[in-house]
């Protein structure tokens, strides 16, 4: 992963927990590095062991952590560093959906090297989707439900997501059934 998400991760908790957590966070996780460049590739497994060792400092289950930095993600470090991409061109969430895979090779041009998940969406209504995630890196189907609840405020609209088909239950990929209700006008 790039230095973006391990820099998003310590924004998360210095901005939540204090500069004392985070510091406690990398000396569990054993990171020296105070900040990594954002347009870097490091190790993913650089990433993951900040995500348990913030879950063992902050004392909480790492699907609720996983969920509050999906959201983090799309709220904070999205909108500063490729706002624009997030709403420019989408009439709303179900557009910007559909529209992942367009999405995700934009920011290829910005991060070269990035391994993004690959999503499809089916059973598409006015108001509803299946969003298929596929992924090679294990655990983050809580991330993604924070990407999605991030994604609904961000485009303004109440959002019920539930997981339909689990990569951890032995599917092939984690299916999301998302629905949607658009701000009354």
């Amino acid at each position: 992963m790039y230095g973006i998400v391990t820099n998003a991760i310590g924004d998360l908790i210095v901005s939540n927990y204090g500069v004392a957590k985070w510091e406690a966070v990398q000396e569990t996780a054993g990171v020296e590095a105070d900040f990594l460049i954002s347009t870097e590739p490091y190790p993913d497994e650089l990433s993951y062991r900040l995500i348990y060792a913030a879950c063992d400092v902050l004392d909480c289950r790492i699907e609720d952590f996983l969920i509050q930095f999906g959201k983090h993600w799309v709220l904070e470090t999205g909108v500063k560093y490729y706002g624009p991409l997030l709403v420019s061109g989408y009439t709303g969430l179900k557009d910007f959906l559909l529209n992942l895979p367009d999405f995700h090779t934009r920011i290829l041009l910005l991060y070269p090297q990035l391994k993004p998940p690959e999503f499809a969406c089916t059973d598409v209504t006015d108001n509803s989707m299946r969003l298929h995630y596929f992924t090679t890196r294990p655990g983050l189907t809580n991330f993604m439900v924070g990407l999605l609840r991030g994604l609904g405020e961000l485009h303004n609209v109440s959002v019920d997501i539930a997981l339909v088909a689990a990569k951890d239950d032995g599917a092939d990929h984690d299916i999301f059934e998302i629905r949607w209700e658009e701000p009354a006008k």
